[in-house]
């Protein structure tokens, strides 16, 4: 019988890129990690494969399709049956993509509003009682463009981190004082990949790097210290960090990234 009695962490969207990162780093703090995918499932056992060798048993694999609110309890039934407990739920898992007004369409909103707003709200509610008992935290990864910064062009997902933000809020107040709930809103932090629908090519990069105060784009490393630091923050609760080098301050609505 394992009787490690670490905390344990989910991030949801986590295989790959800034929720593999939150992943990684919350490990090395001595965390037991729950890494959930959609159909990344090649990149998670990678995951999984590294941090198990690193310390036995520490991190395991949860399957769910998010834009399928079916599946929001077995999926929590999933993440409890891991290690027995959790402490700390990130949301990273999020859909991201234009839809002009003239192009909006019924799937848009279901793609977009479930990954981004339906399925943090709900994976919550069936995770309280686990969550209130621990005294543990929710932490969601929103947009520096959901705080009254919108993409052009991008208004059902403008419209879907705008609402996942104002969970945030809501649910600090309605889950205190035994849940503290928190977000991190990155910046410019980690290019589309090249073969993706949202690929930017270098010019733009260097556009865009060129408005960030701090003269570059971050890293996934720094989104990972500030969910570490709202994780162990006690006295902080309802609050957004933006992780942007300054990008908010600059900020026009045109640019994606």
């Amino acid at each position: 019988m394992n009787h490690d009695s670490s905390p344990v962490i989910c991030v949801t969207g986590s295989a790959k890129r800034i929720g593999a990162q939150i992943i990684r780093h919350m490990h090395s703090q001595g965390y037991r990690v729950i890494i959930h995918y959609h159909r990344s499932l090649d990149e998670a056992k990678k995951l999984a494969e590294e941090l198990n060798a690193e310390r036995s048993d520490s991190a395991l694999l949860v399957q769910g399709d998010l834009n399928d609110p079916s599946t929001y309890s077995e999926l929590a039934a999933q993440i409890l049956s891991c290690f027995k407990r959790l402490d700390v739920l990130i949301h990273n898992a999020s859909r991201f993509y234009p839809t002009k007004l003239s192009e909006c369409s019924a799937a848009d909103w279901d793609a977009l509003m479930h990954s981004n707003a339906r399925a943090p709200l709900f994976l919550t509610q069936q995770l309280v009682p686990e969550l209130r008992a621990r005294l543990g935290s929710v932490i969601s990864l929103l947009d520096i463009h959901s705080d009254d910064r919108p993409f052009k062009g991008y208004v059902i997902y403008n419209m879907a981190k705008a609402a996942h933000r104002m969970m945030v809020q809501s649910l600090s107040l309605d889950l205190a004082p035994e849940i503290r709930v928190n977000g991190v809103a990155p910046g410019a932090n980690i290019w589309p990949d090249d073969d993706s629908d949202q690929a930017i090519d270098d010019p733009k990069k260097q556009r865009i790097a060129s408005n960030i105060p701090l003269q570059s784009i971050g890293e996934p490393e720094d989104i990972a210290q500030a969910v570490d630091y709202l994780i162990r923050a006690r006295y902080v609760t309802g609050h957004v960090i933006k992780v942007d080098g300054g990008r908010s301050l600059t900020l026009p609505g045109d640019d994606p990234a």
